[in-house]
């Protein structure tokens, strides 16, 4: 039997996604999956979208740990950023700090990575790279596109949106599942409206 591969693209910014990449950690310890992690990106996702003000400002502030990921990328390769992720979203989403600078600053150091990577926090010349992280995990999705998406052995999905990351064979089940949908190819919806809180624990 094949091994299956995700690609999951995340914003460290996203609290859906966290919770989704949760998951999908639990899934690589219970099933024969390869993860590999990307970047993208909501405020490049939302630069054009009619979209609240304090919701734009919270977005012109999730720039900088997106290109403090892709900095980390292109200089110690992707194998990063999986420590570099979990670092800042367990302080943004978990311990709930104060988002800003310092969080990526503490990330850095907390995935063991050279702490002059912070200069990428605000240099706008590397939003070109992060764009073309971002286009090539949602294209492949379309119009109704959002975070988390993740390529389930080619076929791209923006899900699943999940608001408690399952343990054990109930996360095992979710992505049984979702292989099984991902494998045929007229397949493309399933959604219902959420009703529960989101839950980090």
């Amino acid at each position: 039997m094949s091994k299956d591969r995700a690609d999951f693209w995340f914003d460290p910014r996203c609290p859906f996604a966290w919770i989704t990449s949760r998951w999908m950690l639990e899934v690589e310890q219970l099933r024969d999956v390869e993860v590999h992690w990307h970047v993208m990106s909501l405020a490049y996702l939302n630069k054009d979208k009619d979209i609240p003000q304090d919701y734009r400002e919270m977005l012109d502030e999730a720039w900088g740990p997106v290109r403090v990921c892709i900095k980390a990328e292109q200089e110690h390769g992707s194998e990063v950023l999986l420590p570099l992720y979990t670092a800042m979203g367990t302080r943004i989403h978990v311990e709930g700090q104060e988002f800003g600078k310092q969080i990526a600053v503490d990330a850095l150091a907390d995935a063991g990575l050279p702490p002059e990577l912070i200069e990428a926090y605000d240099d706008a010349s590397l939003d070109e790279a992060v764009a073309r992280s971002h286009h090539e995990g949602m294209d492949a999705v379309g119009d109704d596109v959002g975070t988390p998406t993740i390529h389930i052995n080619g076929t791209a999905f923006f899900g699943p949106v999940i608001t408690k990351a399952p343990r054990g064979e109930e996360a095992a089940k979710l992505w049984d599942g979702c292989v099984a949908v991902a494998s045929y190819p007229l397949f493309f919806e399933l959604k219902r409206s959420r009703s529960a809180e989101l839950d980090f624990s």
